[in-house]
């Protein structure tokens, strides 16, 4: 039995032409946004990445200015471990770096970016407290979002940089001897860099022998 084809007529072809031209161009469209979308997030890890560099290298600086110990030679780590690592008088310290913010306006100046959701409530709960407690209530929530993690580390200290220029490091003094932890917290030590440029210095948070061996 012989079966007949279609034939196209010249309409038929120009409508599956324009189809393909059409799907074409969804997928061009869909490829372009997936390229952006990448491109931000690759521009926002290396922003991340530089800044916890930056305050790693601060801390560094700050730490060696006053102990005239040697802290050198800074590294990135995969997200199992903490953010950088260095060595300190030959043996590896890692570090975990953090920001400390008053504001959703000052974490985005800083970060250069739109913020998660779980920061902008947590900032938004910040701005409910009243402003002296302020600095201790963010401090605090700050603290126990990175003492609740683990970390593929055998030795870990935490470095809170403070990027609120009215914030001072002398507001910490009630708090430091109030400050609880949980049991089973990583790190070894905490501390704060205690303004965004590091001009005043570095103020020990935990353990509590080592900022009552602070100079005053």
């Amino acid at each position: 039995m012989r079966v007949l084809q279609a034939q196209k007529t010249p309409e038929t072809r120009n409508n599956a032409v324009l189809i393909n031209i059409a799907a074409m161009r969804k997928t061009a469209v869909e490829s372009g946004s997936f390229l952006r979308h990448w491109a931000r997030c690759m521009q926002e890890v290396s922003e991340k990445i530089r800044l916890e560099h930056e305050a790693a290298r601060l801390f560094m600086r700050l730490y060696q200015r006053r102990y005239g110990v040697s802290m050198r030679h800074i590294w990135h780590n995969e997200p199992a471990k903490p953010d950088v690592s260095c060595y300190f008088e030959q043996q590896r310290l890692d570090l975990e770096i953090a920001h400390l913010y008053g504001s959703e306006a000052e974490a985005m100046q800083l970060l250069g970016r739109d913020l998660s959701p779980l920061t902008r409530d947590a900032l938004a709960a910040l701005a409910e407290v009243p402003t002296p407690q302020r600095m201790l209530a963010a401090l605090d929530r700050l603290i126990r979002q990175k003492a609740g993690k683990s970390y593929d580390s055998q030795r870990v200290w935490l470095v809170i940089r403070n990027t609120n220029p009215f914030w001072r490091a002398e507001q910490l003094q009630t708090y430091r001897q109030s400050m609880t932890l949980p049991a089973a917290q990583p790190f070894e030590q905490i501390w704060l860099v205690a303004d965004y440029r590091g001009d005043a210095g570095i103020a020990a948070l935990y353990p509590p022998d080592l900022y009552l061996q602070e100079p005053q």
